[in-house]
């Protein structure tokens, strides 16, 4: 009896381990052939992925694309927001890059993906008084539905998508934080982008390509 129980046992055991495993291996199927099933949980670009253009409302209210940047060689896309004190705390430091690589051809294009329901300061008009106060140099785009920030697997702000345009293609060369150093900038000793961006202006491939994003989690809409 004892061992008739045993045999029972196993073949549940190892009945739910193969189901468990086989509704992944379909659940990952499914988010690899079609975007539309993608979550703010699956996994998004990652590095030499080639991204698809978006168009998303700037806070002057026109929408803006990619390939609306026409003499652009790349982007640095920064997932960022109005509430988050990462995101205050990089303000200048972001501010910095546009005003640095923006005319080598690498702009910033900044993009709020939180809904505004769960924080009011990351409404659209909060992030129009923003920009104006802190004179922004770059789009800073509202992602309303949420669907860009998904796609790219965004999980923070800020976060970071280092682009490069490749035969026709926009391609990610580097993914995560801005730099090692969150709360103080004086502090810094490794600027990931800056590193990342003129390795890709002297033809050279970058060397570290994924760091861990430092912020505040992104809140999704319910």
């Amino acid at each position: 009896m004892k061992k008739q129980i045993l045999i029972v046992g196993a073949v549940l055991v190892v009945g739910g381990v193969f189901s468990t495993y086989f509704f992944k291996k379909v659940d990952a199927a499914q988010l690899k052939k079609s975007p539309t099933v993608k979550t703010s949980e699956a996994l998004g670009y990652n590095i030499g992925d080639v991204i698809a253009d978006f168009k998303l409302k700037n806070i002057n209210g026109r929408m803006v694309s990619l390939s609306e940047f026409a003499s652009a060689k790349g982007f640095i896309v920064i997932f960022t927001s109005n509430h988050c004190p990462f995101s205050k705390s990089y303000e200048d430091r972001v501010i910095a890059l546009d005003n640095k690589y923006a005319s080598q051809g690498f702009p910033v294009i900044g993009i709020n993906p939180n809904d505004p329901e769960a924080y009011e300061e990351d409404s659209f008009a909060n992030m129009q008084a923003r920009a104006k106060e802190k004179g922004y140099t770059y789009p800073y785009l509202a992602d309303d539905t949420q669907t860009v920030s998904k796609m790219f697997g965004a999980m923070r702000t800020p976060q970071v998508y280092v682009l490069k345009k490749e035969g026709g293609k926009i391609v990610v060369h580097y993914l995560g934080a801005i730099d090692d150093n969150a709360q103080d900038p004086s502090g810094v000793t490794k600027r990931y982008v800056e590193d990342a961006v003129n390795n890709l202006l002297t033809g050279k491939p970058v060397v570290t390509t994924i760091t861990k994003a430092v912020g505040c989690a992104i809140k999704w809409k319910s």
